[in-house]
């Protein structure tokens, strides 16, 4: 039972790096586990489609998220999120994201390209991705901040923690860093704000919510002290007593910005070893991927089963 339980902890602390796979070993960084050509081939499919339906949407820019490992124990389908920039000088709908640089033990922006972003899942039978469009005024903003380097370095922390109190300084997430860059597209921070700590306190004032990870086990808060990239010293001992974290994933985001913004649009689109489904709108797909008679389904070629 210990055993299961700090491997789905595990599991937990890497779905929020593409580039850094769980491979049944405690070790922190390790080389990601091969796929095979089948594999890659339905994940280029699946980022092709991803890519066409950006590239249908008019939009310069948009949020995307992708499924990780082992969350929906957790309550959470996507771990982790970037923004995907049509005009990225890495190609088209590039995302820039966070991501943990292993080599350096320390946080780097990253523009990856739409098919890396999709093989980030980790799970070429089944994965999801969530794609949000945003209004004109706020969509331009936001192209802007996230393709000016210095900008978007602005609000980069130092210090990298998986489960990052979403308020707290000492600490940052992937996805809090994509949160503090919605600030300052937005927010219109002056020249000599504070840099994270201004970020922290616009998104706090616009009704920001943190989303709430309970472990629903007091003993797995223990475990998480062993693992290098997970802590607790930025968490209110009101959480901890619950064994609860409040930090900044996809969901939290995608919840702050369909409240600040009803006009903004999503789609959302799940594979499996057959066929992609695309869903469009803010009601969420089934957790097997079947399809309701109003959503778009795409079949896959060179599949190797018909689910």
């Amino acid at each position: 039972m210990a055993g299961s339980i700090r491997r789905g902890m595990v599991a937990f602390a890497l779905a929020c790096w593409g580039a850094i796979a769980f491979a049944g070993s405690l070790r922190f960084c390790q080389s990601p586990v091969e796929s095979s050509a089948l594999e890659q081939d339905r994940w280029m499919q699946v980022s092709a489609i991803v890519k066409s339906e950006l590239e249908r949407s008019g939009a310069k820019v948009a949020l995307v998220s992708r499924s990780g490992l082992a969350l929906e124990w957790l309550g959470h389908r996507y771990s982790h999120a970037g923004v995907s920039l049509r005009a990225s000088l890495n190609g088209p709908w590039s995302v820039r994201q966070l991501y943990f640089a292993c080599d350096e033990q320390r946080p780097r922006l990253f523009d990856q390209g739409m098919s890396g972003f999709v093989m980030g899942s980790r799970d070429p039978s089944l994965g999801f991705l969530s794609i949000v469009f945003l209004p004109v005024d706020q969509s331009l903003a936001l192209e802007n901040t996230a393709l000016d380097n210095g900008q978007a370095l602005r609000w980069l922390g130092d210090t990298y923690s998986v489960n990052a109190h979403a308020f707290s300084h000492r600490y940052q997430n992937c996805n809090q860093w994509l949160a503090e860059l919605l600030a300052a597209a937005w927010g219109s921070p002056s020249p000599d704000a504070q840099g994270r700590a201004w970020a922290q306190q616009w998104l706090a004032s616009q009704g920001f919510e943190p989303s709430v990870v309970r472990l629903g086990w007091p003993p797995l808060l223990w475990i998480a002290a062993t693992l290098p990239w997970i802590h607790t010293d930025d968490h209110p001992e009101t959480d901890l007593a619950v064994a609860q974290f409040r930090l900044t994933m996809p969901a939290s985001i995608e919840t702050f910005v369909h409240r600040r913004y009803p006009q903004a649009t999503r789609i959302e689109l799940c594979y499996s070893e057959s066929r992609v489904v695309v869903r469009r709108g803010w009601e969420s797909l089934a957790s097997d991927c079947v399809p309701d008679e109003t959503d778009e389904v795409i079949g896959l070629h060179f599949a190797t089963n018909s689910s």
